[in-house]
């Protein structure tokens, strides 16, 4: 396993189809934190993550407290629009957490109080991020290009 991949109360099932399919092509487990804003089993979901989803290494945690309390000594990066330093800028190391707010809020503060936040530089406008499946192929890419591709064609 490269990397893990953590959803934070992701509310949109095509992007976390998108992103689990992202995952098993780039050989990282996919974290999914509680509440999330669909039914693992909608159609929507099932129907972006295509026939991938036998070959998910996927983990579902209740709730971000229980998630913390199984990984919270781990290396854990935020991907946030508030982050500090440029997604680029970091090294990543196998087996690191990459992880991802919400939709439609990101993470509350004490979320981002507890991890290393980092950005993917934008223009100032009036949007307010990428799309999170692209947000998690651009981070995820760089991390797999930092560890040169392991077993990656």
């Amino acid at each position: 396993m490269n990397f893990n991949i953590v959803l934070y109360q992701p509310e949109i099932p095509q992007n976390t189809g998108n992103i689990a399919r992202t995952c098993v092509l780039t050989d990282s487990k996919l974290h999914l934190i509680k509440p999330l804003g669909f039914e693992l089993d909608e159609k929507h979901l099932r129907r972006a993550g295509l026939d991938y989803w036998k070959d998910l290494n996927l983990e579902v945690h209740e709730s971000y407290e229980d998630f913390m309390n199984k990984y919270g000594n781990e290396k854990i990066f935020l991907a946030s629009t508030h982050g500090g330093e440029h997604y680029d800028e970091v090294s990543f190391k196998t087996g690191d957490f990459i992880m991802f707010g919400k939709e439609s809020a990101g993470t509350p503060e004490e979320v981002h109080v507890a991890h290393e936040n980092i950005r993917i530089p934008m223009i100032k406008s009036s949007t307010r991020s990428l799309n999170l499946s692209n947000t998690v192929a651009i981070v995820a890419y760089e991390a797999l290009r930092q560890i040169g591709f392991p077993n990656m064609k």
